[in-house]
């Protein structure tokens, strides 16, 4: 093992494999990486979900440039700073009306942290202290702090850490290949798997429970796109019982789907909502919590010169983060990114991604906006390991993708262009010929 090396220790990565054969990036810009040797690799996956406008925009470099030389830190408890008030103001323009207030954070997982605490807090508020259980979805991803893996449903993610928190369920998942296989868009069958809610209210009792969080498309475990209706649901059951619902949109946020945000996009509001990546476009950590009028308000009693909410971190609101923020949002807007993900586009990578179909291994085909999901037969005895020798291939044919599983998992760049999406699906294609 190269010494230089030896030191990190890598996050979700087989980091004895990596450091036998190490994978660097050196340089960004559009839609590339850049090894240390000058090899060019097409990004196929936004850098981890999160680089919706491309590497290294101009706005967003300069947005910081400036900012660390103005302000580099500014503390968020009992004090603020411009950008994060006139950061604050453009979000909630672009969420759906009844989300008005933000709460920022510094991840995705620390945003699912925030309003796991901050749906418990609201029903103590409300004289409801009764409702402390929280649900999930099987095969969910919330991030990796305890609340999140505890809500969450990859077993990989939770099997090593105990019991995790208690008074915590899940409602079963929705991926369904037997009726669902193949599908464009959302499924068509699958809507009552919703009603597997009303099977945990009956056990628990919906006067114990406080919030139901769920991806709206499940993104981590494997691009599982909702059921028609599916949501829909989810909302009613939610309502006749009192219950927060929590949307996930770490990944669907910021134009992934073709709209500002999934709950946009499926015409369905939570009470909270949880966003990160592309809210900075990856380029400075920062998350947020989109709350609702309602949920606010219900905490603002009491003497005015004492806090509401007993929590926060040190670096909420960051200076570079909002001024990050800022950039992305000026960048998102001059070229309409937002919304790029639908129409001719979309239809163009549905069409590229389904034509996978046929190719050896391949099982299913999903897509939604410009995120597609490509799942394969594992191999006897060793699941995953299919899928990643399909990545490590078209990493060495300058295409990065990801896997979880045996599910190859694209997230392009909203700037994509035609010829891009041919390249990925192309060097996918090729990869799966040669895998075993």
């Amino acid at each position: 093992m190269d010494q230089d090396l030896d030191a990190y220790w890598m996050p979700f990565t087989a980091n004895r494999q990596f450091k036998k054969s190490p994978r660097l990036l050196a340089r960004a810009e559009g839609m590339h990486f850049w090894t240390p040797e000058g090899r060019q690799v097409l990004d196929g996956v936004a850098g981890l979900w999160c680089v919706n406008a491309g590497h290294a925009r101009p706005r967003i470099v300069e947005a910081i440039r400036q900012q660390a030389g103005e302000l580099d830190y500014a503390p968020p408890f009992q004090m603020g700073h411009p950008k994060a008030f006139e950061l604050a103001e453009r979000l909630v323009k672009l969420t759906p009306a009844e989300l008005n207030k933000v709460f920022y954070t510094n991840s995705g997982s620390e945003s699912v942290e925030t309003a796991l605490k901050m749906a418990l807090a609201y029903h103590r508020v409300r004289g409801e202290g009764q409702r402390t259980r929280l649900i999930g979805r099987e095969r969910g991803y919330h991030g990796v702090n305890f609340g999140g893996i505890s809500v969450g449903g990859m077993v990989a993610n939770r099997k090593m850490f105990g019991t995790l928190l208690a008074g915590v369920d899940h409602i079963r998942h929705t991926h369904d290949l037997q009726r669902n296989a193949f599908s464009r868009e959302q499924p068509a069958h699958g809507a009552e798997l919703a009603d597997d809610l009303e099977r945990l209210i009956a056990l628990h009792d919906a006067s114990t429970i406080a919030a139901v969080i769920v991806e709206p498309v499940a993104g981590s475990t494997g691009v599982l796109i909702p059921p028609q209706g599916y949501l829909q649901r989810l909302r009613e059951i939610c309502d006749r019982h009192g219950i927060l619902l929590i949307f996930d949109e770490v990944i669907t946020g910021f134009g992934r789907l073709g709209s500002p945000f999934a709950a946009e996009h499926f015409g369905v509001t939570p009470d909270l909502m949880t966003v990160a990546k592309g809210i900075t476009n990856g380029a400075v950590p920062m998350g947020a919590v989109f709350v609702r009028q309602a949920v606010h308000d219900a905490f603002m009693n009491g003497p005015e010169h004492l806090i509401e909410f007993f929590h926060g971190y040190t670096y909420s609101a960051h200076p570079l983060a909002c001024a990050a923020a800022l950039g992305t949002l000026d960048t998102y807007e001059e070229e309409g990114l937002l919304t790029r993900g639908r129409g001719e586009l979309a239809r163009y990578f549905a069409d590229a991604v389904h034509a996978l179909k046929g190719q050896p291994h391949v099982i299913d085909v999903r897509n939604i906006g410009l995120v597609g999901g490509i799942e394969l037969a594992p191999l006897p005895g060793e699941p995953g390991k299919r899928a990643f020798s399909v990545f490590l291939d078209c990493w060495e044919r300058g295409v990065l993708i990801r896997t979880t599983g045996d599910t190859i998992a694209l997230s392009p760049p909203l700037i994509i262009e035609k010829s891009h999406i041919d390249q990925i699906v192309g060097t996918v294609a090729d990869a799966l010929k040669r895998a075993a």
